[in-house]
């Protein structure tokens, strides 16, 4: 795989990963109900907003992240989620991969909003790599409420590339029985 895809290929690798755990989950733990433990229809909402003001800048070389959606309806309802979702998926398989490396400029809130706007020079593939580990946090606290909900996500959801590259290269030198 060219050094240009692996980016690429995480990130769709984890957005492949919320679409597949949202078609398997529950209403009540992703929209929660009366009195029910705390959803992680926020916490997805959040993740798909990030990606959204992605590929919304990407394009022009001014992503910002402050401009969120945070459409209520993404935090309420899974196949809402999901078909966004699928649309996130749909506009990364398609980003070039020759323009991972032109300069950019993003803007992320860092203050408490006195300050004038934060642009900040990066590139398109360092966007992406802010996305994985982001989106790595976020699903790595949606798995801490999904355990509260009597739900496992898997044994590699919320977990970095780099661990479980660690974790297999472990497992492949670990004497066999035999």
């Amino acid at each position: 795989m060219s050094r240009e895809a692996v980016i690429v290929s995480a990130n769709l690798a984890l957005l492949e990963q919320a679409y597949e755990l949202l078609g398997r989950m529950p209403d009540s733990a992703y929209a929660g109900a009366e009195n029910a433990e705390k959803p992680v229809g926020p916490q997805f909402r959040h993740v798909i907003d990030h990606y959204s003001c992605f590929l919304e800048g990407q394009c022009g070389g001014r992503i910002d992240y402050d401009a969120r959606r945070r459409e209520a309806a993404i935090e309420t309802d899974r196949e809402a989620a999901r078909a966004r979702i699928r649309g996130l998926i749909a506009g990364l398989t398609v980003l070039d991969p020759a323009l991972l490396d032109i300069p950019a400029e993003a803007r992320l809130e860092c203050g408490w909003g006195e300050e004038d706007d934060q642009w900040s020079r990066t590139s398109v593939r360092r966007e992406l790599h802010f996305l994985l580990s982001h989106t790595i946090h976020h699903y790595a606290l949606i798995g801490l409420l999904l355990a509260r909900h009597g739900l496992d996500p898997g044994p590699e959801f919320g977990v970095a590339p780099s661990t479980l590259k660690f974790w297999r290269s472990r497992t492949a030198c670990a004497p066999q029985a035999g």
